[in-house]
């Protein structure tokens, strides 16, 4: 096998896993315990979250909600620039796997 024909096979290799990197980006993934029920994307962002415990005011439980998603945001923006840091160019070269 010759150079240009393993570098079009990797080129191939690299556009199939980015193009199923993109539809798993745009699916929802829903994750139930006992009292909470939460939405995330296929880039692991949270799109929003269910606390199943109505004992709360809906005043009350729609703060809670949008403290939790909030929380959650800011404790994977930190797990991604621990992984720039500790990766660096060699993280962002794998196709935003992580």
């Amino acid at each position: 096998m010759n150079m240009q024909n393993i570098m079009a096979q990797a080129q191939k290799m690299q556009r199939d896993l980015q193009k199923k990197k993109e539809e798993i980006d745009k699916m929802t993934f829903t994750g139930k315990s006992e009292m909470v029920e939460v939405v995330f994307n296929g880039k692991k962002e949270m799109l929003s979250i269910k606390i199943l415990n109505k004992n709360l005011t809906s005043e009350d439980l729609e703060i809670l909600e949008d403290m939790i998603v909030l929380a959650s945001k800011d404790a994977i923006s930190k797990v991604d620039k621990e992984i720039e840091e500790k990766l660096g160019s060699l993280g962002s070269g794998l196709g935003g796997l992580f």
